[in-house]
């Protein structure tokens, strides 16, 4: 947070009245990727200056817990037993001026998951196997308006995603049609995105601040009989600025609550029964500048889940959803 100084309370109550406009029933990749989007160091314009900035972004997570609902639930019940990512995150963000912020980012994803064979792929039945898939993601294009006050403290913008990732599956025995298409690097879909944040101080140093982001995204255009839920995902923070230390410019330990909430698939080729829920994690960090550089490491842990699944529907064997103990997630970023 480094942009932003003061904030106003006229400022303040347009952020709220955009956030509250959001859809109620708007609601989360069923992967969990979006959750990765929010947070200090995402998408609120990283310095006060006209110029460019660009990021690298690495985060993970192993989804090996089967999840009904509120609860944990036995392995058995559920045919997938794992999904392992790792995502890398290419991006850049230019700020034209004390208004206007335009931004890029494409994923790379690297997949796993361990699922039990129909018959169609080793020819027996209840067979596990693991399929792996490398491929890009969607694209995604923003613009941010911010000339709601001098120091930029609030912002609203909107966007779309593309599908540019894959969403077809990788070729060969373990790829293809037996990889579900919520599991897949590409939804296939176009997407439109709206955002926004609102960041301010809450002490006459301005060394305590606090930062408010959601981001909501729905799709209008889909292939092959597949809708990705709609997804919402918010961050709350705060952040301490404990100064400089030799040549390092800033040093800011931050703690923020995220909230995921994701809609049900839709489509004959989507597992609509098993898919959309809620999330709230807590989440540690730290953010450190050194001159131009910018580097942020958190780790979020999950204290309230809710996944739907298909006890509460008829006609599917395999129920649950898997979710993983903690999200990873580091970030580096250049200012040119």
């Amino acid at each position: 947070m480094s942009i932003f100084l003061r904030s106003t309370p006229a400022a303040a109550l347009v952020t709220v009245a955009l956030i509250a406009s959001l859809p109620a029933s708007a609601l989360a990749c069923a992967c969990g990727c979006g959750i990765f989007d929010v947070g200090d160091g995402t998408f609120m314009p990283n310095n006060a200056n006209s110029g460019l900035s660009m990021w690298f972004r690495l985060a993970y997570m192993d989804q090996n817990q089967n999840w009904q609902g509120t609860h944990k639930a036995p392995a058995a019940a559920n045919d997938d037993k794992a999904l392992n990512t790792t995502f890398y995150f290419v991006g850049g963000q230019y700020v034209i001026n004390r208004d206007w912020t335009v931004m890029a980012e494409l994923p790379f994803v690297d997949r796993a998951l361990t699922t039990t064979d129909d018959g169609t792929v080793f020819g027996a039945a209840g067979t596990i196997y693991t399929g792996h898939d490398f491929a890009p993601g969607d694209l995604e294009l923003t613009a941010t308006y911010t000339g709601f006050s001098h120091d930029m403290s609030t912002g609203v913008g909107f966007g779309v995603k593309a599908p540019t990732g894959d969403w077809h599956g990788p070729n060969g025995p373990l790829g293809g049609a037996e990889i579900d298409r919520d599991s897949l690097p590409g939804t296939g879909s176009t997407d439109l995105i709206a955002m926004a944040y609102h960041v301010g101080s809450l002490n006459k140093s301005n060394t305590l601040g606090y930062f408010v982001q959601t981001k909501f995204q729905f799709a209008v255009a889909t292939q092959d009989q597949y809708r990705p839920g709609d997804e919402s995902d918010t961050a709350v923070g705060l952040t301490y600025d404990l100064g400089s230390f030799g040549p390092i410019t800033k040093v800011a330990p931050v703690l923020q609550f995220l909230n995921s909430y994701r809609a049900l698939d839709g489509g004959a080729n989507s597992d609509r029964p098993n898919s959309g829920y809620e999330r709230i994690l807590i989440d540690p960090g730290v953010s450190v500048r050194i001159k131009k550089v910018r580097l942020d490491i958190d780790v979020a842990i999950p204290i309230y889940q809710n996944m739907n699944t298909a006890t509460k529907f008829e006609g599917d064997d395999s129920s649950g959803q898997l979710v993983a103990g903690t999200l990873l997630k580091f970030q580096a970023t250049y200012d040119f």
